[in-house]
């Protein structure tokens, strides 16, 4: 015997099963978009407490651009807005400065 195949009926108010099925994909895409690099301010904020080299590290992750002159070592992260830089004396944060 051969099943007979149907179309789902609708559930919910009307909303077939290819609706349902998309609307995970379309809510997985706008949590994409929403998570694009942090601004100035976001990494700023994070930072604001931040003291140590290792700390910071931890709560901002590698950064993306390490140069070093001496003791000093310049910790530069990409914001969207522009970049945010972290000079660092040894194991201390000393200064922290946003720019274009």
């Amino acid at each position: 015997m051969i099943p007979i195949v149907r179309p789902l009926p609708p559930i919910f108010g009307g909303f077939d099963m290819k609706t349902w099925l998309m609307a995970p994909l379309f809510a997985a895409v706008l949590a994409l978009a929403a998570c694009g690099e942090p601004t100035k301010k976001d990494i700023l904020d994070k930072a604001e407490k931040i003291e140590t080299k290792a700390d910071l590290e931890d709560v901002l992750g590698a950064p993306d651009d390490i140069s070093k002159v001496g003791p000093l070592e310049r910790w530069t992260y990409q914001a969207e807005d522009g970049r945010v830089t972290f000079i660092i004396t040894g194991e201390r944060v000393s200064l922290k400065a946003a720019g274009g």
